[in-house]
């Protein structure tokens, strides 16, 4: 919907390769949009470590570039390992570091302005933990519990991503 609109800075975390088989890196928006549209596409296996990396690395300085006026966060809870339609890895603890980390870009950029908005997550138990974690998070709680547990595989490795994805956006 943003594609061609320089006015939104438009940011996607998702795996790669499922459904609905969009949002490759290269697809950085078009005409004056050019630039605004940035897709992370993870592989499977990817959790917080990864997340933490591309936030540090890739989110943050975007929006510092762009300063926007709002954060808007479609937030999924699928990316959790226990989700079942996906094959990411994050836990409750990689997601209230997500939201931490978000909340903290917004106050600095946008006096506070942030919005969450529930997108997905299929296993109820991930689901309720993860929007629980969330609102405990912007509520300003931190060491929160994560009954459900690490994840069960070692992530794979990112870095050759996160230099492709920061020349693809001059980061």
């Amino acid at each position: 919907a943003f594609y061609t609109d320089p006015s939104v800075l438009f940011i996607s975390t998702h795996q790669e390769g499922i459904y609905p088989l969009t949002g490759p890196a290269d697809e950085i928006g078009n005409g004056p949009g050019a630039g605004t549209n940035i897709n992370l596409p993870l592989p499977a296996g990817a959790g917080d470590q990864a997340m933490a990396l591309l936030t540090n690395a890739i989110v943050r300085p975007a929006a510092e570039r762009f300063r926007p006026d709002l954060v808007l966060v479609s937030a999924g809870f699928d990316a959790h390992w226990l989700d079942p339609l996906a094959g990411l890895q994050l836990t409750l603890r990689g997601y209230a570091q997500l939201t931490h980390d978000l909340s903290v870009m917004a106050r600095q950029l946008c006096a506070g302005r942030i919005v969450f908005v529930l997108e997905g997550g299929y296993h109820l138990a991930a689901l309720t933990g993860g929007v629980t974690t969330a609102l405990r998070t912007l509520l300003g709680e931190t060491n929160l519990p994560d009954p459900l547990g690490p994840a069960p595989r070692p992530e794979p490795d990112i870095g050759a991503r996160l230099i492709l994805y920061r020349q693809y956006h001059g980061l």
